[in-house]
């Protein structure tokens, strides 16, 4: 169990620029890519913050007028390379339950979907078993929807440290076995963002809040830990008919 937890997070309230009640509705909107033609493919990423782009960009526009100097480059998929164009969906705070409710929204007219989650259940108490079922569902969802697929890893989380390490480590395995199962890639943002002599925590010069990566940390991750989505070769779960928007 964490401990700490209502103080953990209560620090996420504060620290979060967009601060608590501030979550957007997830866009979708558009990353501009010079790379990728107005027609390509459309390549949704559905997910929490780390979508979205927090602190220093949200795809919601509302939200985003929020900020004092908001940055487009503050979006990991502004630095990838691929000839699809990308689509955020973020929001800020939410659990893998709440990100899978705008699953059909977000990937209306995609190829394919980018599937990340899960440092929000654990700041709630989400047992991390239930976490990885939600976003294992959320996979077969868009299985059955023939879309191409992609997981993500939850990242580091400084200000969590130590106390959400092992539930963070816990939730990344969970995940590797998810797409293991159906076949397709994980982009392994804990692997790309960890500083090597501070385990479990990314390093001092890729975050400005210990929450979220800066705009140098979102570079390192759309640049080393971009997987491009596969279609899955079989089924993620087999528990999904009671889990919500299965």
């Amino acid at each position: 169990m964490l401990s700490g937890r209502l103080t953990i997070a209560l620090l996420v309230c504060l620290v979060a620029a967009s601060g608590c009640g501030r979550s957007g509705d997830g866009g979708p909107s558009d990353v501009t890519s010079d790379a990728a033609a107005s027609d390509a493919p459309v390549i949704a990423t559905l997910g929490d913050s780390i979508v979205a782009g927090s602190p220093l960009w949200d795809p919601d526009e509302g939200v985003r007028g929020s900020f004092s100097n908001p940055d487009p480059d503050s979006q990991w998929q502004r630095w990838v390379e691929t000839d699809s164009r990308l689509r955020n969906c973020g929001v800020w705070g939410e659990r893998t339950d709440q990100i899978s409710s705008r699953y059909e929204r977000c990937t209306k007219g995609a190829t394919a979907v980018v599937i990340q989650g899960g440092i929000n259940d654990i700041v709630q108490g989400v047992p991390v078993a239930d976490a990885a079922r939600s976003l294992a569902c959320l996979g077969e969802r868009a299985r059955r929807d023939d879309l191409a697929i992609a997981f993500v890893e939850v990242l580091p989380w400084n200000r969590g440290y130590p106390d959400a390490a092992d539930e963070i480590d816990a939730l990344n395995e969970h995940i590797r076995e998810i797409a293991a199962a159906g076949g397709v890639p994980v982009l392994p943002f804990h692997e790309v963002l960890e500083d090597a002599d501070r385990p479990g925590r990314m390093p001092k010069r890729m975050t400005d809040d210990g929450d979220h990566p800066n705009v140098a940390g979102y570079r390192r991750l759309g640049e080393l830990a971009w997987r491009e989505p596969v279609a899955p070769t079989g089924p993620f779960t087999m528990d999904c008919q009671d889990a919500p928007n299965a």
